[in-house]
């Protein structure tokens, strides 16, 4: 894995903008009264994913880490908030393991790319 390269190019980077895109288009049916809460939580832990991936791209080595880990780290956060949307019955069946499998691609290849790092 090139982590040097243009982080566009990075697979796990464009899996994670796919997963907030796909995210966002399933939490526009969430309960208005979650706009604030659940809803809000779930799309910055979304979007931090992807935004921490390049920023982290275009430091030095240490500091590229420490990017990566705040990258998986909203992605366990994500997990969790996933689960709950989950238990309220907020997503549907194949909505929610959609985003699941995404999510689970992303923290695979984060994992791997810090241990690479």
């Amino acid at each position: 894995m090139a982590i040097e390269a243009d982080y566009k190019n990075l697979i796990v980077w464009q899996k994670a903008i796919l997963l907030v895109t796909e995210l966002y288009c399933a939490t526009k049916v969430f309960p208005k009264e979650e706009l604030f809460g659940l809803t809000s939580q779930m799309r910055r832990a979304a979007v931090s994913i992807p935004s921490n991936i390049a920023e982290g791209s275009r430091r030095l080595r240490g500091e590229r880490v420490h990017f990566l880990r705040i990258a998986f780290g909203s992605a366990t956060e994500l997990e969790t908030q996933l689960e709950i949307a989950n238990r309220l019955n907020y997503l549907e069946k194949p909505e929610s393991e959609k985003l699941t499998v995404l999510l689970v691609e992303v923290l695979k290849i984060l994992n791997k790319m810090i241990h690479y790092v």
